[in-house]
């Protein structure tokens, strides 16, 4: 078995916030960085890429809606055409930085709303499928597990990577809990190990209503601004290896 650890990042720009950032790059092996829309900044990408690179940690694009007040989290009405548009140039902002840098991109994670809205929009999801194709075929996509997001990265001719979240409660239906209800984020370190362990071994997580949901975790998220998103990602990591799990970004070794 073997399975990605992914973090987005690059949403904090305070000093201890980004030195926290970096620091979770021990323990993922992929990392979404903001691409100055939703947070972020030109600068503060750069720094973060230099670092990943330092750490041999695969590199992505993290794009989201122009909601910085909202951090992108929250659900906005947008037209595919727009969010095409939108996607290409973060991505492509983030992917020039990459290249000055010596580092390619290696794939795009859609940010907040704008992934969860791709995850029950048919629409939508095929414009952002349409977007990573125009910036470059070779880039993996990330998507809700079992989402209309993986079918229109499929339909493009895409690689699409399916993702859990340990952090995150999911409802029974595949979703997960918003953000502004009780319980959304997880944070306690024995639960999300756990649901790890379970998401990769068995294929499921249960849900708050108790209904065990079925799902493929190629890759799974830890968000960096989690309360102890480092100590959580440094347990994951190790729980999964001590289970013979390799912990590798998809696409590499092989």
């Amino acid at each position: 078995m073997r399975v990605d650890l992914n973090c987005d990042i690059g949403e904090s720009a305070g000093p201890d916030l980004v030195a926290r950032d970096e620091g979770i790059m021990a323990f993922v092996t992929s990392v979404n960085i903001a691409c100055g829309v939703h947070a972020g900044s030109p600068a503060l990408m750069r720094r973060l890429v230099r670092a990943a690179k330092a750490r041999g940690v695969a590199v992505g694009a993290h794009p989201g809606l122009a909601d910085p007040e909202g951090l992108g989290r929250r659900d906005r009405s947008i037209t595919p055409e727009d969010a095409e548009a939108l996607v290409v140039a973060q991505v492509r902002a983030l992917a020039a930085i990459a290249a000055e840098e010596g580092v390619a991109l290696a794939h795009v994670k859609p940010h907040g709303a704008l992934y969860h809205q791709a995850a029950r929009d048919r629409a939508l999801a095929a414009a952002l499928a349409r977007a990573v194709a125009a910036v470059d075929r070779r880039l993996l996509l990330f998507g809700l597990a079992g989402s209309p997001a993986i079918e229109a990265a499929r339909a493009r001719g895409l690689r699409a990577v399916e993702e859990a979240f340990a952090d995150r409660a999911y409802r029974a239906d595949g979703t997960l809990v918003p953000r502004n209800q009780a319980g959304a984020v997880i944070v306690e370190a024995a639960a999300v190990v756990a649901r790890v362990r379970r998401m990769v071994r068995e294929g499921t997580v249960c849900s708050v209503e108790g209904a065990e949901v079925p799902l493929r975790a190629e890759t799974i998220c830890l968000h960096g601004d989690t309360p102890g998103a480092g100590h959580l990602a440094e347990l994951v990591r190790a729980a999964l290896e001590a289970d013979g799990v390799t912990v590798m970004a998809v696409g590499h070794g092989p």
